[in-house]
């Protein structure tokens, strides 16, 4: 099967990309590793919200105590979502070397 980064017919992963393209693609998403900060800030502050906030507003616990399954839903959308994002970011040219210079005209 073709990959659906490079276009050579070789063994694809179940994001269509043969093992070289994911390589690439894993090495470049490691400059960004402090993605997952924002994603576990907010969940934070959901939580805290939801834990201590509804309480301290008269809502039962065990209403506030779904704010824990919104955190971790919260973390899992972030993920997903700069996943994505990134990968859209490396397929548009982004893994492109740091010494390409376009020639003037």
């Amino acid at each position: 099967m073709a990959c659906a980064r490079c276009g050579q017919d070789r063994e694809t992963n179940a994001a269509g990309w043969c093992a070289d393209c994911d390589r690439a693609f894993d090495g470049w998403s490691r400059q960004y590793a402090s993605d997952i900060l924002y994603a576990v800030f907010a969940a934070g502050l959901i939580v805290m919200f939801a834990g201590v906030g509804l309480p301290l507003l008269g809502v039962p616990w065990l209403v506030s105590a779904t704010g824990i399954f919104a955190g971790f839903g919260t973390i899992i959308g972030f993920h997903r979502w700069n996943r994505n994002r990134r990968r859209r970011q490396f397929l548009a040219g982004a893994a492109m070397p740091r010494a390409y210079l376009p020639e003037k005209p």
